[in-house]
């Protein structure tokens, strides 16, 4: 859709058109989703008075949620782009919320009309009883052939009102993005509120409270077009030649350092992460360049939260907060490309409250498992639940119910959207969510169910923590916090599955699954054995034993002294127990 908007208005030149345009991230191209905001300008000509429109392309994923909520802000209205062939998605309804929230004007917009499976008279009714708006108003559209492209441009410039600022007050201006670049420093995204900015003004960060130079302002078009002054309403980049990336956050606000505005804008409500789990760099020595490439990215993706942490097995890295698995692989992913960084990822898990028999009103947070009380001092712990929106065909209403009771999920509300189109309503813990849901509900539903979560707060369950015992030495990176009923066959299959990706040793290595100390499920990986017997051929057979004794003894010995390596891919695997 944002390719054919910038067809259209002559944003782009025929040399620089290619699909997915503002996706310019290897990442985006390669899957298929954005990732990451894009804001670009663009001049449209409408009825011989020439208006400069400002769009920004957000995600869709409920990942990436954080990204929509920050792009929201910094706008006056808003396209709700529906497949005329998939109908509403559960995303689609969490993002209108969001934009209702922040009083944008919703346009909606019918997309995909062109497809011989579109069922656009079915969809457009569903959009009117969600929007409460007439049929009329929603715009059949197609980005592939260019249908409905001239009256969504016609839309937005009679609906969308236009940005409200006093050119003559104090600069206030909100960051809403920003990236790193490693020859000119930090590049900040803006949107102008109120008053205007100059090049070489000098300019102050409110919440750092640091002053800076407008080096270089201007606004984003498909490059950055360098202006000398950059007034209310418009959105804009910054360079001030910033080389520490802790100096920029995502929310704050830009002001004169003379004239200072005396009100700063309201930032963005604080990310809350879902999952977390442990990076850490191969080498321990890259610690400090793994941190620096955190910090860039950081810049670029606020969502990302960090605080260094240690590991006996693993030595320093980082304990990293993320909105969920698709993001963690995303952030894992760009560390590689981007920072040319090779990380070791421990199992993701999220964030518990334990409470003590001593201090029983005291939440201690839990964000590792090693980090939870000995059981004889527990008293209860709490974990985070969500409530799961998913929509699907009435079909697999039988099949996605037995997936969320599986997951310990307790069904709320279940509603028919149309007589094809089920909602269903779930409490369910978001561990139970975290690593292989999302997969197995579009394997149960053949691709037909959206998925969409919000937090609803804490409550008690019976958890337990489960430790992994490699020849009698627990491994921390592998321990896991799981529900007690479920312990016994998490602990077993993690067993069995180190046991296939563990390599052979000269010696027996027993793998533990344990409960505190009770040890609950075992394997044991057989040594490699030399034939030593292989030149003793006929004689007695006391020779023979005398020989296999000796082997004994060293195999002994070297299981006392010997290390086992784990390889990267067992951490991940413990993941996917349900394959």
């Amino acid at each position: 859709m944002a390719d054919r908007l910038l067809d259209f208005t002559g944003s782009v030149t025929e040399r620089e058109k290619q699909d997915q345009l503002l996706d310019n991230m290897d990442l985006e191209r390669e899957r298929g989703i954005t990732i990451k905001s894009h804001a670009i300008q663009m001049e449209y000509l409408y009825e011989g008075e020439t208006y400069i429109l400002n769009l920004i392309d957000t995600p869709g994923h409920v990942d990436f949620s954080y990204e929509v909520s920050r792009s929201i802000a910094a706008c006056e209205g808003a396209l709700l782009v529906v497949d005329a062939a998939q109908s509403i998605q559960a995303q689609t309804i969490s993002n209108l919320y969001l934009a209702l929230e922040n009083d944008l004007e919703i346009i909606p917009v019918l997309n995909k009309v062109d497809l011989p499976s579109a069922n656009p008279e079915e969809v457009t009714d569903d959009i009117v009883d969600l929007l409460g708006c007439d049929p009329e108003e929603v715009i059949p559209a197609s980005a592939k052939t260019g249908i409905g492209i001239e009256a969504i441009l016609k839309a937005i410039i009679e609906c969308v009102p236009a940005p409200e600022g006093n050119p003559d007050e104090p600069l206030q201006a909100l960051v809403f993005d920003s990236v790193y670049n490693p020859f000119r420093g930090v590049e900040t995204y803006f949107r102008v509120v109120n008053g205007e900015i100059q090049k070489g003004q000098k300019i102050k960060f409110v919440a750092t409270g640091k002053d800076y130079f407008a080096d270089e302002i201007g606004t984003l078009k498909l490059g950055q077009i360098p202006k000398t002054r950059i007034s209310a309403g418009d959105v804009g980049y910054l360079i001030t030649g910033i080389k520490d990336a802790r100096e920029v956050k995502v929310g704050d606000t830009i002001t004169d350092a003379n004239k200072p505005t005396q009100n700063a804008i309201e930032g963005f409500e604080d990310v809350k992460p879902m999952v977390f789990a442990g990076i850490y760099p191969v080498d321990t020595e890259d610690f400090e360049e793994l941190r620096s490439s955190m910090e860039k990215l950081q810049l670029n993706d606020a969502s990302l939260v960090f605080t260094p942490e240690s590991s006996a097995a693993l030595g320093f890295g980082f304990r990293c907060g993320f909105l969920g698995m698709l993001h963690m692989e995303i952030i894992q992913e760009r560390l590689e490309r981007e920072f040319n960084m090779t990380v070791i990822t421990t199992v993701p898990n999220v964030s518990y409250h334990a409470f003590t028999t001593k201090d029983r009103d005291t939440a201690l947070i839990v964000n590792n498992p090693s980090d939870l009380p000995e059981p004889s001092t527990l008293d209860r712990v709490e974990e985070p639940y969500i409530k799961a929106t998913i929509i699907t065909k009435s079909d697999f209403v039988g099949n996605v119910m037995s997936l969320c009771i599986e997951k310990r999920g307790q069904i709320k509300n279940q509603t028919y959207l149309t007589t094809e189109r089920v909602e269903l309503i779930f409490d369910m813990p978001l561990a139970e969510i975290v690593f292989d849901f999302y997969d197995r509900l579009k394997t149960v539903s053949k691709g037909y169910a959206s998925f969409d979560y919000t937090p609803i707060g804490m409550r008690a369950s019976k958890l337990v923590r489960v430790d992994i015992l490699l020849n009698a030495q627990p491994v921390d990176a592998l321990s896991a916090l799981v529900h007690f009923d479920n312990a016994q066959n998490i602990g077993k299959k993690m067993c069995e599955k180190l046991k296939e990706l563990i390599p052979r040793q000269q010696f027996d290595i027993p793998i533990q699954a344990a409960i505190g100390s009770k040890i609950i499920s075992r394997e044991t990986i057989k040594a490699l054995r030399k034939d030593v017997t292989a030149k003793c051929y006929g004689g007695d057979i006391s020779r023979k034993r005398k020989l296999l004794e000796k082997q004994k003894k060293g195999k002994k010995r070297m299981r006392q002294v010997g290390n086992v390596e784990i390889p990267q891919q067992a951490f991940m695997a413990v993941l996917k127990l349900n394959d």
